[in-house]
C-alpha cells in the first residue's frame, strides 16, 4: 500500500511482461491460487508530462542562443557580424516543431499508458536539450557561414522542412481520429488529404515525415550537428518504426503485409 498504482507493476511470471491496468485478475486465474509478482517500477510520471517536459526545453533553449547572450558569445562580435537571413529562418522552423509537438501533446495525442519512469524522461531531456544546444550554438554562432548553393540551396530545403512538419501533423490527427471514433478494426487508409497517401507506401508515416523534417533541417542550415541529430534520429525513428509495424502486422495483416515501417524498400 505504500507504493501509489502508477508505480505498482504486475506479473503472471518472473520476468514476464507487465500486466495492463484494465485486465480483470479473476479472467486470469485457471484456478483458485494464482501468483502474482511484484515490481516496484519506481516514480513515474504522466506521459503528457513527459512530452511537455522534453519538448519545452527545446524550444527555450533554442531561442537563448539565438538572442546571442552575452554569456554564451563575444558581445562585440555579435554585434559587428551581420545575420544571414538562413539564422532567422532556421529559428522559426525549429521554433515551429517544437510548437507542434507541444500542441499535439496537448490537443491531439490520447496516450494509452498512463505513465513513464522518471528515469526515462530525465534521459530523453538530456538527449533533446543537450543536442539542441549544440546545434543552437553553431547555426547561431556570429562566424556561422551559410551553406554552399546560397538561396536555392535554403529555398528547397526550407520548402521539404515545412511539407514534412504538415504531413507528420495531417498523420498524427489520422491516427487520433482512428483512436477516438474506436475503430480499430482496419488500418488507417489515405483521404482526401494528400499528406496522408503515404499510407499507401509505409506503415509508420508520422516517423518518415519526422526523418524528413531534420534531414531537411540538415540541408538547410549545413550545420554537422544537426547531421549527426538527423542521423541518430533516422536510427531510432527506424527502431520504433519496426516495432510498431510487427504489432501492426499482427492486427492487420492483409492491408500492412505489402507496405514498409519507414522508408519503402529501405525500412
Amino acid at each position: 500500500p505504500q507504493w501509489y498504482p502508477s508505480r505498482v507493476g504486475l506479473q503472471l511470471e518472473r520476468n514476464g511482461p507487465y500486466l495492463k491496468d484494465s485486465i480483470n485478475i479473476q479472467s486470469l486465474a485457471v484456478s483458485s491460487i494464482i501468483t502474482l509478482y511484484f515490481t516496484d517500477l519506481g516514480q513515474q510520471v504522466s506521459w503528457t508530462t513527459f512530452f511537455l517536459t522534453e519538448y519545452t526545453g527545446p524550444l527555450l533553449i533554442y531561442l537563448l542562443f539565438y538572442i546571442r547572450l552575452s554569456t554564451i558569445y563575444d558581445q562585440v562580435e555579435s554585434t559587428k557580424n551581420f545575420r544571414h537571413p538562413v539564422v532567422h529562418l532556421a529559428c522559426f522552423c525549429h521554433c515551429l516543431h517544437y510548437i507542434r509537438h507541444l500542441l499535439e501533446t496537448l490537443f491531439v495525442h490520447k496516450f494509452s499508458g498512463g505513465h513513464t519512469p522518471l528515469k526515462n524522461m530525465i534521459k530523453g531531456c538530456a538527449f533533446y536539450w543537450g543536442f539542441t544546444s549544440w546545434i543552437a550554438y553553431y547555426i547561431n554562432h556570429p562566424r556561422y557561414t551559410p551553406p554552399s548553393f546560397g538561396h536555392r540551396q535554403v529555398s528547397f530545403a526550407a520548402l521539404a522542412f515545412l511539407m514534412c512538419e504538415a504531413g507528420n501533423h495531417f498523420i498524427n490527427v489520422a491516427l487520433a481520429h482512428q483512436n477516438h471514433s474506436g475503430s480499430k478494426a482496419c488500418f488507417p487508409s489515405p483521404t482526401y488529404n494528400p499528406f496522408t497517401w503515404l499510407f499507401l507506401l509505409v506503415s509508420c508515416p508520422n516517423y518518415t515525415y519526422e526523418v524528413g523534417s531534420w534531414i531537411s533541417f540538415t540541408v538547410m542550415t549545413q550545420t554537422l550537428p544537426v547531421g549527426i541529430f538527423a542521423f541518430l534520429m533516422v536510427i531510432q525513428m527506424s527502431l520504433w518504426a519496426q516495432k510498431k509495424h510487427k504489432l501492426y502486422l499482427k492486427r492487420f495483416y492483409p492491408e500492412v503485409r505489402r507496405k514498409a515501417a519507414m522508408i519503402p524498400i529501405i525500412f
